[in-house]
């Protein structure tokens, strides 16, 4: 069985796994740059309060594998609460978190380097501290954040894989199931290989050309 007869034959269930995985991703991307943003923020302005818990944290979940941080949310966590929740919710819950340090680690960076001398400039001439953070702050620090965003995008899409092991029924465990009926997994793995190729590839070609389109560092002022 070729791929084009796997994909025609198989079009309903892997689009019902990809749909899943779209679904994961749509929760975790806003939470995680959300989050991210106000916890770097935070870290950032209140270097002992916010600052120590939150670099210990950061620490522990980047020293974690996630697909380890992924099997004790769902299975230790739950048997010693006594709760069962969703794979998905699980899921959700895991890599938003992922998503979350990944981001405020670079809020936080972007913020830490921010130079003064913009900031002194605008209040000389004039700026209020709102218009200063909109007009000046953020777009700033976006253009500087914007391709580390998109590859941490790419390595949260690719960490979705990890969440069929807990039974969530997303695009690879469904490549598996097909597997186990037809046994291709030459074409079956070849077909999922080119859909992730295809669109990370995307992502970091994107990433990369604006890191080489907005190249500019705060060191440089």
């Amino acid at each position: 069985m070729s791929v084009y007869e796997i994909l025609s034959n198989y079009h309903k269930e892997l689009w019902s796994g990809l749909k899943v995985t779209l679904q994961l991703c749509g929760f975790v991307y806003p939470i995680g740059i959300i989050l991210g943003s106000l916890i770097g923020i935070a870290r950032h302005k209140w270097k002992i309060v916010a600052g120590i818990p939150g670099f210990v944290f950061s620490l522990i979940i980047s020293s974690t594998p996630i697909l380890v941080f992924l099997f004790w949310l769902h299975y230790p966590l739950q048997f010693m609460l006594q709760i069962v929740v969703d794979p998905f919710i699980t899921s959700a819950i895991a890599l938003s978190v992922v998503m979350t340090v990944i981001v405020s680690e670079q809020v936080r960076h972007a913020l830490n380097d921010f130079p003064t001398q913009y900031l002194l400039s605008a209040r000389a001439c004039g700026l209020t501290t709102k218009q200063i953070v909109i007009k000046i702050q953020l777009p700033m620090i976006f253009r500087q954040m914007l391709p580390n965003l998109l590859f941490a995008m790419v390595t949260v899409l690719q960490a979705t894989l990890f969440t069929s092991m807990i039974g969530l029924n997303e695009i690879f465990r469904v490549a598996q199931q097909i597997n186990s009926d037809i046994y291709q997994p030459v074409q079956i793995y070849t077909a999922l290989a080119i859909f992730f190729i295809g669109v990370c590839a995307v992502l970091n070609i994107l990433a990369f050309w604006l890191k080489s389109r907005l190249k500019w560092s705060f060191s440089e002022v």
